[in-house]
């Protein structure tokens, strides 16, 4: 299955004269999706050890990581969208199996070229963050020590984005274990700085959030050079070449990612802003709300990691299927995707509904008892919209598949922007419920986009329709 001759003598994913079945496609589609989902844990990991550090520090070096840190997801946004276009082109394309190898590498390599107008572009955005933050009212101190994060880790953008190029190529080939063991190593590194550079380890003086950047940073980097290196010397995977003539850029691929991947990137930009414009909007409030918010965003963001991997799976069944032909298979792959996730978030819905004070306890110092009372009340308000969250993105992912990207962008915009933030400052401000208020108008949002992303799949894949032609000239 992992090599050219016997990956192209057996049938391509999806092709199964008699019918794969729901339990099969539950089989793979778990197969694939908890890999990537630990892995996308791995990655909100790092920021979360870097909460978990700073928050016995002080309030202050919390919040700034948190306004850091979400202006750095809002310029990954970009980025994401190029890796995740590339991971449905390159699923479609094993899909079709003829001559796969040659074009996932020149899909691999287009991708990676994408990376350099990227960083510098979200590179120089990082670099003022400081700046950005004062413009949206920002107490200038907090805003200065958020600019020494973000110039510390905005480093390890470009590691981070060809880790996540690299991860797409191993999914569509159903191989997502070698990024989760880098990234397990890479949490452990991550860990061993922070304890070396921000809790003063063995002495050394600390570094506070610089160290916590670059500690982020750093891991970056060895995650990108330790799945290079697994595959340049796995047997199976070394023999698609992908580094063979880097240099020669493919531009029409280059093309294909940017179309497929701007409203991705634009769907993700919505998605984030709004819980970025949440922690700006926190901040207007006081630093304790920034610091509550900043635990409640970093468990909701852990807790949607696994919904976000079953969405790459179903990215990847649901691509791989569309590239077979096969309209059955691609139906099945993503109901299938959709109910794992749902099912998944209505169980940590429990969680933060039943024990949200015990879970506040874990990032919040115990003289802190302000902070984590209105965390503990934000634990449950994210509670409430688990459900559609995970919905939502299982359903996005399973879109991508399709290479269905531009309707998913207006159901952002409209969820998020035209209705959850209004929403929000509403309640939060005119009806004076604060920071509770605010979150409030995310669940409404998500509530909306969640309905509409799976109305959407239903529509695109509902028996009778006539799709199996759209879908062979996308992936064509």
């Amino acid at each position: 299955m992992h090599t050219e001759h016997n990956a192209q003598a057996q049938q391509a994913p999806g092709q199964d004269p008699a019918g794969q079945g729901w339990g099969r496609e539950l089989r793979a589609t778990l197969g694939l999706a908890w890999p990537l989902a630990l892995t996308n844990l791995s990655q909100i990991a790092l920021v979360l050890t870097d909460t978990l550090f700073l928050g016995r520090i002080g309030e202050l070096p919390l919040a700034a990581v948190t306004l850091g840190g979400n202006l750095y997801f809002i310029a990954l946004a970009p980025a994401f969208g190029a890796a995740f276009a590339a991971s449905a082109m390159l699923a479609q394309e094993r899909g079709r199996v003829s001559h796969h190898m040659r074009e996932m590498r020149r899909t691999v390599r287009a991708a990676l070229w994408l990376g350099i107008p990227l960083f510098i572009l979200l590179g120089s955005l990082l670099w003022n963050a400081g700046a950005i933050l004062l413009a949206t009212g920002q107490d200038p101190a907090l805003a200065a020590e958020a600019q020494r994060y973000t110039r510390a880790l905005l480093w390890g953008m470009p590691f981070f984005y060809g880790f996540a190029v690299l991860r797409g190529f191993l999914a569509a080939l159903e191989r997502p274990a070698p990024a989760l063991w880098v990234s397990a190593l890479a949490i452990l590194l991550n860990a061993v700085l922070l304890w070396l550079m921000v809790a003063e380890g063995l002495g050394f003086p600390s570094m506070g959030v610089v160290g916590a950047g670059l500690s982020s940073a750093i891991a970056n980097g060895a995650m990108l050079a330790g799945l290079a290196f697994w595959i340049a010397r796995d047997r199976n995977l070394s023999r698609f070449r992908l580094m063979g003539r880097l240099w020669r850029a493919d531009w029409r691929r280059m093309r294909e990612a940017v179309a497929v991947g701007l409203p991705i990137a634009g769907s993700m930009l919505l998605e984030i802003g709004i819980f970025s414009a949440t922690a700006l909007v926190m901040g207007w409030f006081s630093p304790m709300a920034v610091a509550a918010h900043a635990v409640a965003l970093q468990v909701a963001s852990a807790c949607f990691m696994v919904p976000m991997g079953v969405g790459q799976a179903a990215t990847a069944r649901v691509g791989l299927a569309a590239g077979a032909g096969d309209v059955a298979g691609v139906r099945r792959a993503g109901w299938v995707a959709i109910g794992l996730g749902g099912g998944f978030m209505a169980a940590t819905a429990a969680v933060l509904l039943l024990a949200p004070h015990s879970v506040a306890a874990l990032f919040l110092a115990p003289d802190m008892a302000e902070t984590r009372t209105l965390a503990a009340t934000l634990l449950m308000v994210a509670g409430v919209f688990q459900l559609s969250d995970g919905v939502q993105a299982v359903a996005a992912g399973a879109l991508r598949g399709l290479k269905d990207t531009r309707m998913p962008l207006l159901f952002a915009a409209l969820g998020y922007w035209g209705l959850g933030l209004p929403i929000g400052l509403g309640l939060g401000f005119t009806a004076g419920w604060g920071p509770l208020g605010v979150w409030i108008g995310l669940v409404a949002g998500l509530a909306v986009v969640a309905v509409l992303m799976t109305l959407r799949w239903a529509q695109l894949t509902r028996p009778g329709r006539v799709a199996l032609g759209e879908w062979a000239a996308q992936a064509g």
